[in-house]
């Protein structure tokens, strides 16, 4: 199966997205963080780290694309492309501001799969007739994790993904145990989550309680 079916699969069935996000890990590195996630459970992992050297970036994710191929699961690389073809990455997740999805395709191919941030119906519906393999959703609710974080969309907008648009999509933002069931029980069944599991001492309990709100949302 080539990375643009995993993703897509994967997105379909539901599940934890989880996030890197070092600053926020409790001091572990990157690798202990997924290989804790991956431990727990979580089947699609996306690698964003905004102000690492590209060294270090590329040092990471070589050593978590053999971590997540191990384990069947779905690596992304946020932002950039060169990267993600360096290291053999699923797919890679751009937004608003970044390359056209078109550019995007032209560079890694049909083999990989393409998310594409969105905030608004009309980008959704951008998104779908740019050739996006899937969507983010969001920011659902306010969230420190980006430092150029839009104002949050609400649940308005994701009811109009769920009810309008076809693609799988991701729900992001400010999500946490707290309110997952809420997000969960309009019909989102892939949420991303970041500083609600990187940021506790025991993922692999945090994980398991996120994944039990979901299942409950699916009954």
């Amino acid at each position: 199966m080539n990375g643009r079916l995993l993703v897509t699969q994967l997105i379909r069935q539901g599940g934890i997205y989880g996030l890197t996000a070092e600053k926020f890990s409790l001091g572990r590195s990157n690798t202990d963080v997924v290989r804790a996630m991956l431990d727990a459970g979580v089947r699609i992992i996306q690698y964003r780290e905004k102000t690492k050297k590209m060294g270090a970036k590329y040092v990471e994710c070589l050593a978590l694309r053999a971590m997540t191929r191990q384990a069947g699961a779905a690596f992304i690389v946020n932002d950039d492309i060169d990267l993600a073809l360096l290291v053999d990455a699923d797919g890679v997740h751009v937004g608003q501001e970044d390359l056209p999805v078109a550019a995007v395709r032209s560079l890694v191919g049909e083999g990989r799969a393409i998310g594409l941030s969105t905030h608004s119906p009309e980008q959704a519906r951008a998104a779908v007739a740019a050739g996006a393999d899937y969507i983010g959703v969001g920011p659902i609710y306010a969230t420190q994790t980006k430092d150029d974080v839009c104002a949050p969309v609400g649940l308005s907008y994701l009811d109009f993904v769920v009810r309008e648009i076809d693609l799988p999509f991701v729900a992001i933002g400010g999500i946490k145990e707290r309110n997952l069931a809420e997000v969960a029980g309009r019909g989102a069944r892939c949420p991303a989550l970041v500083t609600e599991i990187v940021g506790v001492p025991d993922m692999r309990t945090k994980v398991a309680a996120l994944q039990r709100i979901l299942g409950a949302a699916r009954k």
